[in-house]
């Protein structure tokens, strides 16, 4: 028992302790509950030094596929409940198949063994406060989230080749888009929007979202809370990749920003960040033979539609969304004027 969540499974405790070379017990900590009750992440370390006198640590995610989740905000539908579980299948495709094509850039944390049945999920994975990424930070700098921009550019930078994109092993395990909020997995929350223009215009914003050419592989839940902060203030790491799969780098972007800032702090730095971020992707693809002019075309011409698709989830999901505010219905209101002009 982990704070009153309940973790028992076998095959875990064992993956544990053969991480750890021996068979002691375990001393744990719980990090977090899942979003809606679906299990937890919890810290272990060794209750011996190794070889090096270092104290060992690693994380656990553990999913309990038999628990009906109870949504926050109310959502408790089975397509809700059956998005969230296939999340998590997705997420250890993620680290299995593609983790290992990142880079320092665009830390992520290794995983060292996982499972998954009809009962639960699990993963182990390298704790990061360990590799000295233990800060986080709610009211972030302005050069913390130019960090997070440079990590966003540096992750799309190592799947953006929309030559062979589609030829990538394993990239069909990934979600076919990813995004928790995409229009394709949201239909109730669409159902619950007011008729407006912005309804009306749902299925075209997604489709020139979903039908760009320059894909790659987008995280999903870039949000503030999901980047761990190095000691030195010069790097970060990203975490939860539940909702990664294709989809164009601009959605990434976007999402990010609205996780980082208000309406006010949006018109004041978000033209120069975007500047930011093709500058990174730049650099980070200059050895490809990527027509990177051409993605910054498209990707700028996607910047206000990717604003009005989260607007358009939120307000079917939570109306009066603190993200629903006079930047993001500016630049939704740019994108409903290309459509119906």
């Amino acid at each position: 028992m982990v704070n009153n969540i309940k973790i028992e499974n076998a095959e875990l405790t064992k993956a544990l302790r053969h991480y750890f070379g021996h068979s002691k017990p375990l001393d744990f900590e719980l990090v977090q509950s899942l979003w809606g009750g679906y299990g937890a992440i919890i810290r272990y370390c060794s209750n011996q030094c190794d070889s090096k006198n270092i104290v060992q640590y690693c994380i656990a995610k553990v999913v309990n596929l038999q628990q009906q989740g109870q949504h926050p905000r109310g959502w408790n539908t089975n397509t809700s409940h059956q998005r969230k579980l296939s999340s998590y299948v997705n997420e250890q495709h993620f680290y299995r198949y593609f983790a290992s094509l990142t880079n320092d850039e665009c830390r992520v944390p290794k995983m060292f063994n996982a499972s998954a049945d009809d009962k639960s999920i699990w993963m182990i994975l390298q704790d990061l406060n360990a590799e000295g990424f233990a800060k986080r930070s709610i009211h972030p700098s302005l050069s913390l989230v130019r960090l997070g921009v440079s990590w966003l550019a540096n992750f799309h930078a190592c799947f953006v080749n929309h030559s062979n994109l589609s030829n990538r092993k394993h990239l069909n395990k990934l979600w076919p888009i990813g995004t928790y909020w995409h229009l394709g997995t949201r239909a109730d929350e669409w159902e619950a929007m007011p008729e407006s223009p912005l309804k009306e215009a749902a299925s075209e914003i997604d489709k020139r979202l979903n039908n760009a050419n320059f894909q790659t592989i987008v995280h999903g839940d870039a949000k503030l809370a999901n980047f761990c902060i190095h000691s030195t203030e010069s790097m970060l790491a990203a975490v939860d990749f539940q909702y990664v799969g294709r989809g164009v780098g601009i959605k990434d972007f976007v999402y990010f920003l609205g996780s980082c800032f208000d309406s006010q702090a949006l018109y004041e730095h978000a033209p120069s960040l975007l500047n930011e971020y093709f500058s990174s992707l730049k650099r980070a693809t200059h050895k490809s033979s990527l027509n990177f002019e051409a993605l910054e075309k498209e990707y700028r011409g996607l910047y206000a539609f990717a604003w009005a698709d989260f607007e358009r989830f939120l307000t079917g999901w939570s109306p009066g969304h603190k993200k629903l505010n006079d930047y993001s219905a500016e630049q939704t209101q740019f994108a409903l004027q290309e459509i119906y002009t």
